[in-house]
């Protein structure tokens, strides 16, 4: 992820800055744009405060930081649809695959209100159990497994599909090895946001999302920019989530910065093969059928 908003000296040892796990949501719905009379793909993008030393005045999907609390928690218990160790294969790590999953929930209820999870026969809570879960997990984001068990719900896995991976490079202040989550929006939830660490919301059509962008009119980050040009290949959610099942194997990034364009390509794209290789760090699975296959990210 690239970050090339500040051009000032650093207080700090970028090379000793360590890289945390985090997981990040693309919340899919299918909406009617003001000019439009037909429902077509949105994503929602949440709008950072200018305060955060992270990411500052950038919209982004929603997520964050994989917590020792997400990997504490009984998993087992609080996920459904997927075994700890078919979690952990499809992400390539050793153990508590899981506790990506339930940070993408914890995050997506923390910066939005919407609460992917249900009870055990999928039938979703309140709006006041739904409130009263996120005030407690925004008073304490450990409290996340205990309340999800407190209302006996899970967080059922098998919608929330992992689409792409990024390593932010040497340099910010905080780094990240992120987990790109796709998921549709619960049904009859609307987002909201505390006027906290995320000031604003939006439902964006992908292509229009970019195009603001481009005008210079919304701050976004390369990896966004990315999933965002992906997801603008597809008229709705289930062709994305269709894709998304399939877990097509990774592929590689290039970046092309002809002139300070920042582009993020991938294999079939015009400029890839010309392109730098290890300016981004970033493996997507959101790819069309025919592109050649590059090689799985190293763990």
């Amino acid at each position: 992820m690239s970050d090339r908003t500040n051009d000032r000296r650093p207080d700090f040892d970028p090379d000793a800055v360590p890289v945390s796990h985090a997981a990040t949501v693309m919340l899919l719905d299918d909406r009617v744009a003001e000019n439009s009379t037909e429902a077509e793909l949105h994503v929602l993008l949440v709008h950072r405060t200018a305060r955060v030393v992270f990411a500052p005045d950038m919209w982004v999907f929603p997520g964050g930081r994989v917590d020792p609390g997400d990997h504490a928690a009984d998993l087992a218990a609080l996920c459904r649809g997927m075994s700890d160790a078919e979690a952990s294969t499809a992400l390539g790590v050793e153990r508590s695959g899981l506790a990506w999953w339930l940070a993408a929930a914890r995050e997506t209820i923390e910066e939005t209100g919407l609460l992917l999870a249900t009870d055990r026969a999928g039938l979703a809570p309140t709006a006041a159990v739904i409130a009263d879960i996120r005030n407690r997990v925004l008073a304490d984001e450990q409290a996340f497994g205990s309340e999800l068990a407190a209302h006996d719900l899970v967080v059922d896995v098998t919608p929330i599909e992992e689409v792409a991976r990024f390593i932010t490079p040497v340099g910010p202040p905080r780094r990240f090895d992120a987990r790109f989550f796709v998921a549709r929006t619960p049904p009859n939830q609307e987002p909201s946001h505390d006027e906290g660490e995320i000031v604003n919301h939006a439902w964006f059509r992908p292509a229009d999302a970019l195009a603001r962008w481009r005008d210079g009119e919304m701050e976004i980050m390369s990896p966004t920019v990315r999933m965002l040009a992906c997801l603008a290949r597809y008229r709705a959610a289930d062709q994305v989530l269709a894709v998304a099942k399939r877990r097509l194997p990774y592929q590689r990034v290039r970046v092309d910065d002809p002139s300070g364009e920042y582009r993020v390509l991938l294999p079939g794209e015009a400029g890839y093969d010309q392109a730098e290789l290890e300016v981004e760090s970033g493996w997507v699975r959101l790819w069309e059928p025919d592109l050649l296959l590059t090689d799985r990210p190293e763990d």
